[in-house]
């Protein structure tokens, strides 16, 4: 691969790169780069954290899902090794941004949102611990970000008490865990903010647990879809649980829906955090 040059994903095999780390050490003087994974945030370059640009700044190679490669500024980009590669590649591009690290390249994986929220922090430090390389390899994480956290912004306030995530992509956990995930979330009056709604193969996940949601709740709890927050192409929708269309969501969409207080303000939501309930009025004005 050339410096500079993005390339689609090829096939890596993980097996031995214990063997393969020991090699490489004794190659080099100056020993493996260090890998750091990172959260490019919802995706504008305002909201990219100044240590996760520091990163990509002084790293030789940098390593991501095909459309999150397309987030990072290509200023960023030239003049360093390139490895991009579609959805499901995740084992391939893992593999790859360690053997960059391992060959003496500082190596950044890019993750939208945080990387430790459903992106590739978790993936990468597993196959560090698996291949017998925690100490062969350095290993930073960098915190972005996350979807909900850009979500909620936009939305208003709805994540001012006790809140949860569920991812509602079954490629990795079994449609009936996701579901009783919802359920007792759902029980536990937690606002719920769900990850993955929909895809072409999954088009009634969320209308199903929009359903399990509002039969604890009632068809009033205030509800919202942001897709693509602080892109160009953004959208926000606020509605209830009975009068919205699980049909405005795709892959690109968060979906919180508010706890039994939380309530519409002038199209934001709005979970109260108890301040009104506990002090009254006797701190207006402060």
């Amino acid at each position: 691969m050339r410096s500079g040059e993005l390339t689609g994903g090829t096939e890596v095999e993980p097996g031995g790169a214990a063997d393969r780390a020991q090699d490489r050490v004794r190659e080099r003087d100056g020993g493996p780069g260090r890998l750091t994974v990172v959260g490019l945030g919802p995706g504008s370059a305002d909201l990219l954290a100044p240590m996760a640009l520091e990163c990509l700044v002084r790293a030789g190679a940098v390593v991501g899902y095909d459309r999150y490669m397309d987030l990072v500024d290509p200023k960023l980009l030239a003049g360093k090794t390139l490895f991009s590669s579609p959805m499901k590649k995740e084992m391939e591009r893992t593999a790859k941004a360690v053997d960059f690290a391992l060959s003496g390249l500082d190596t950044v994986v890019v993750s939208s949102g945080d990387s430790g929220v459903y992106g590739m922090a978790g993936l990468v430090l597993e196959y560090l611990e698996r291949e017998g390389l925690l100490h062969a390899v350095e290993l930073d994480i960098v915190p972005g970000i996350p979807a909900l956290c850009a979500a909620a912004a936009l939305l208003g306030a709805p994540l001012m008490h006790d809140f949860c995530a569920v991812s509602l992509s079954d490629l990795l956990t079994p449609l009936p865990l996701i579901m009783r995930r919802v359920r007792c979330a759902a029980e536990g009056d937690f606002v719920i903010a769900l990850y993955n709604p929909k895809s072409r193969k999954r088009g009634s996940y969320l209308a199903k647990a929009l359903e399990m949601i509002a039969a604890q709740r009632g068809p009033d709890t205030p509800v919202g879809f942001v897709r693509n927050a602080y892109r160009p192409d953004q959208e926000v929708r606020t509605a209830t649980l009975g009068s919205c269309d699980p049909e405005w969501a795709d892959m690109l969409t968060t979906v919180i829906v508010g706890n039994s207080a939380t309530r519409l303000v002038n199209g934001k939501m709005l979970t109260p955090r108890g301040y009104y309930e506990k002090y009254g009025r006797e701190n207006d004005g402060n």
